[in-house]
């Protein structure tokens, strides 16, 4: 018997990444898994992979996530797991900062969160998990990513009120703070040829002296979305090989 047998998962941003690995661990251990995606081909390709029922969505449009919203309703099993993965972010110092690059990053990493929870709440069942995506970004002051990190801090803020607000509901919510994972959300921060170079640099701001992987990641929030974190609420895991904790 898997740890998720007979419950319904949603992973927003779940057709790469920490997002796909984390799906398929989710159906692994036996759950219905929406996974949400804004490339249709991608998101079918990963939808077939891992056995999951795929819905295109934007996470920072409204009506994008209110048809994600209907769609899983129209199943009739709510939701025993939420993991709003989804968002992004890219370098620019305080100098190069533009307002669309501000309006990008807290669109995606804190609207785009917010209104998926939201629109989630009437489909969580009593006892539900909801995992949102950290970063140790906030705790480090890295150069050029001072609006990622920003928006990230947001996000750990927002899981310890939601978790008081939810109580009542036996609903869960905690963060999951992820270091360096080599993701194509990572690489793609560099250019072509450049990559490698940049995982390699990030390799060496960690004690364990290397980059995470994403399989790594999803064993963690199979933790937080289980009963084995039954007695977890308002808080962090953080999974960084050490980075922001030595």
């Amino acid at each position: 018997m898997g740890q998720l047998d007979g419950r319904t998962a949603l992973v927003t941003g779940g057709n790469s990444g920490i997002g796909l690995a984390t799906a398929k661990r989710l159906a692994d251990e036996g759950a219905y898994v929406f996974i949400t995606g804004r490339d249709r081909k991608r998101l079918d390709e990963a939808a077939a992979k891992i056995g999951a029922h795929g819905v295109q969505s934007d996470i920072s449009k409204p009506e994008e996530l209110d048809a994600l919203a209907a769609e899983i309703a129209e199943r009739g099993k709510g939701l025993d797991v939420l993991f709003a993965n989804a968002g992004g972010g890219d370098f620019a110092t305080l100098a190069e900062v533009t307002p669309q690059h501000y309006r990008d990053n807290f669109d995606r990493n804190v609207a785009g969160t917010v209104f998926t929870v939201q629109k989630a709440l009437p489909l969580l069942n009593a006892g539900a998990s909801v995992v949102l995506a950290g970063s140790t970004a906030p705790s480090k002051g890295i150069p050029a990513f001072g609006l990622y990190a920003a928006s990230k801090a947001a996000i750990r803020s927002l899981g310890r009120t939601w978790a008081a607000e939810l109580a009542d509901r036996k609903i869960r919510v905690n963060t999951i703070i992820p270091g360096p994972i080599e993701t194509p959300g990572l690489t793609g921060l560099a250019p072509e040829g450049e990559q490698q170079a940049l995982l390699d640099s990030w390799a060496e701001q960690v004690p364990m002296k290397r980059v995470g992987h994403p399989d790594e990641i999803a064993a963690a929030v199979l933790f937080l979305a289980s009963d084995q974190s039954s007695f977890m609420t308002g808080a962090e895991l953080v999974v960084d090989g050490g980075q922001i904790q030595i």
